[in-house]
């Protein structure tokens, strides 16, 4: 099998791994390129790069024996609709459930605990005594949309804080609540995370009427996909100073400069680096590897994505 791995820096540790999966040929290809050699264009296998993974989309045409589409992300809303039926698209499900989490937890403690404010006092050269109206994670109630890997490792983490969690995905199983009972779940509790997958089903998920359901002072945090709220209908909520929001995503993104979002009170803005730490390369294409080996062993990967562009929850 012959596969398809980016040449740049970030993506060496593929090459490491990939290594160690009997009758696999790695072949290397530059992502920015427009065309293939001969031997790119027999690939069985397109490995995305770990950063800017969209920009390799062009040179599926050129693939004819193209079988499967390996990302290094979960979501696969860039490259569905771009992918031939007859091709697998298989994402990195679960790979970087723990930088993703640690950040759901680091903003909503940078929220409660009013670090933004502290360290604005701190660079006035301010000692802010109490002059913040800090809070506590301990006793708040966590509504989780989403109950894959990423959704689940932050319900976890909340035990540490004495939090509780409520998880909610697309049906019901034990200790998961269906999509269809979120309009009565909002009220009563004073955080959202949200960790689904950007599908036709939650494109727009988070407007006027979800954001209206939530209590007052609640924290809304996307982990997700930008486009998955409504921006305009958070920036009004957050500048009526009702709601409070962390992102790490946004509509439009990048969020250009000038943007009303920029200046809302009470939301703190991460550009899209959530699982961005050291090693989290690494995860990625160790999962990669997973998948693949079951691929050479003649089954469909376990992250195999359905047309609709909906991962298995």
């Amino acid at each position: 099998m012959r596969v398809l791995l980016s040449q740049e820096h970030d993506d060496q540790v593929g090459r490491q791994l990939l290594a160690d999966l009997d009758d696999v040929q790695v072949v290397l290809y530059n992502p920015a390129a427009t065309r293939l050699s001969a031997q790119q264009r027999s690939a069985h296998v397109l490995i995305p790069p770990y950063r800017g993974s969209h920009r390799p989309r062009g040179l599926l045409e050129q693939l004819p024996d193209l079988r499967a589409v390996q990302l290094l992300t979960a979501g696969t809303d860039e490259w569905q609709p771009h992918v031939p039926a007859d091709v697998l698209l298989v994402n990195a499900r679960g790979a970087v459930a723990g930088p993703v989490s640690e950040w759901v937890l680091a903003a909503v403690l940078t929220l409660y605990r009013q670090w933004s404010a502290l360290i604005r006092y701190q660079d006035a050269g301010v000692w802010a005594h109490r002059r913040v109206d800090a809070d506590t994670l301990a006793g708040k109630r966590v509504l989780i949309v989403g109950a894959g890997p990423i959704g689940t490792a932050v319900a976890r983490k909340l035990t540490a804080f004495d939090a509780t969690a409520t998880l909610v995905a697309r049906t019901a199983r034990a200790g998961v609540h269906a999509a269809a009972e979120l309009p009565g779940l909002l009220a009563h509790h004073d955080v959202v995370v949200l960790a689904v997958p950007l599908t036709t089903e939650t494109a727009g998920l988070v407007d006027a009427a979800f954001l209206a359901a939530m209590p007052d002072g609640a924290v809304l945090v996307n982990a997700a996909r930008g486009r998955i709220v409504h921006t305009d209908a958070l920036a009004a909520e957050l500048r009526r100073g009702r709601l409070r929001a962390a992102l790490d995503v946004t509509d439009p993104e990048p969020l250009p400069a000038g943007h009303p979002l920029w200046s809302c009170p009470g939301v703190i803005i991460s550009p899209h680096m959530a699982r961005t730490v050291p090693g989290t390369s690494r995860l990625c294409y160790t999962v990669a590897a997973d998948q693949l080996r079951q691929l050479l062993a003649g089954h469909v990967p376990p992250n195999a994505v359905g047309r609709d562009a909906t991962p298995p929850r």
